[in-house]
């Protein structure tokens, strides 16, 4: 198979899908992968190595994008990419459809088969491709948190973990899962008082256990959610239904009874965000105020600390990428129901329930399209 690794090209992002090694045992395997010129020089890796590796070099994007019959991307194809899709390509990527109308219906209509990492699933529930960048982004929704919450940066001027004689900031997590996991326990190791709402029980349980005493476990409902924000200082988004958007647990009427100078970092902004006045921002320009709560939307966190992200995501999406090669999307998907989970589009059908149901459209089952009982 020709396997392509364009260059990321959404603003901020270093990230690059593959690295040299994963190049190199691809091409062991008989693939050919071309790889964008400077594609991984964001995250360390130059040409040079990639050329070791046994990649063929690529200057022009639009050539990588036509020979290649797998695209294997970290972020989704924007609109200078569009015209590169064609009917023929598998795409492998985070895509996140529910959170954008126009990326849905512009790959819909391509008829490309579209496998997103995020709705790549395991019988145990866990998404094994989300994990790793999910486990950046919140410990980094506490460093970005801590930032802002600085008067230099337009915060309340608090010290995250306080001193001794001054009380430590109070920080609400909405989720408790692997991004609020790591949220809290970047914040309560910084000293902070951290409280995480989830609807599990069992996962609160689980938490209780395995928290330090500064961290509070409380159910999530909209009272417990209300008297949380308006609390802290720092409010994290973590809420996330796979492949689906995420609820507004944060409305726009809660932001007047949050302190002035409050911070809100809502890492769900890749799924539409769980605060309602949640829009997606860059790294460039990370964050804006409304009510006097400074909120960061930056839609690719990972990607400002692009040498640990890329390692950490190929790691865990490149076993994926070299089954795809070797089978085939369509066999690997019958041989591999995780994997098959993760095909969000094929062929103009949308397959993912989640996407369905985010812009009305009508969904056809994998299994139909696969042929499987």
């Amino acid at each position: 198979m020709i396997v392509g690794v364009p260059k990321e090209i959404k603003a901020g992002e270093n990230r690059v899908a593959m690295v040299p090694a994963g190049v190199e045992q691809l091409v062991q395997q008989g693939h050919r992968v071309l790889v964008e010129k400077g594609a991984g020089v964001g995250s360390g890796f130059s040409d040079l190595a990639y050329r070791a590796a046994g990649a063929t070099l690529v200057g022009d994007p639009d050539k990588l994008w036509a020979e290649a019959e797998m695209v294997v991307k970290v972020k989704e194809p924007i609109a200078v990419e569009y015209p590169r899709i064609k009917p023929e390509h598998v795409i492998f990527t985070y895509f996140h459809f529910a959170a954008s109308e126009e990326l849905t219906k512009t790959l819909l209509e391509s008829g490309a088969v579209s496998i997103a990492y995020e709705t790549v699933q395991l019988p145990t529930r866990e998404l094994p491709l989300l994990t790793p960048m999910s486990e950046v982004a919140g410990r980094m929704a506490i460093q970005e948190g801590a930032k802002y919450l600085e008067k230099l940066f337009g915060g309340r001027g608090i010290l995250l973990g306080g001193v001794p004689g001054v009380p430590s900031a109070e920080v609400a997590v909405l989720g408790g899962g692997v991004v609020g996991t790591h949220a809290a326990k970047m914040a309560a190791g910084l000293g902070a008082r951290v409280v995480i709402l989830d609807i599990s029980l069992h996962r609160l349980r689980y938490l209780e256990d395995v928290m330090p005493a500064n961290v509070s476990l409380v159910y999530s409902n909209r009272p417990n959610i209300l008297e949380a924000v308006t609390r802290a200082d720092l409010v994290v988004g973590a809420v996330l239904l796979p492949g689906a958007k995420a609820p507004h647990l944060v409305l726009r009427e809660d932001l007047k009874q949050m302190k002035d100078g409050s911070v809100i970092v809502d890492v769900a902004v890749d799924q539409g965000g769980c605060v309602e006045t949640a829009r997606p921002t860059t790294h460039e320009d990370p964050t804006y105020v409304v009510d006097g709560v400074i909120h960061y939307c930056v839609a690719n966190m990972p990607g400002a600390v692009p040498h640990t992200s890329t390692l950490a995501l190929t790691n865990a999406t490149f076993p994926y990428a070299l089954k795809l090669a070797d089978d085939g999307w369509e066999k690997a998907c019958r041989e591999d129901r995780p994997l098959a989970l993760g095909v969000n589009m094929v062929g103009r059908k949308v397959t993912c329930r989640g996407v369905a149901e985010a812009f009305d459209l009508e969904c056809t089952p994998i299994e139909e399209v696969l042929g499987i009982a």
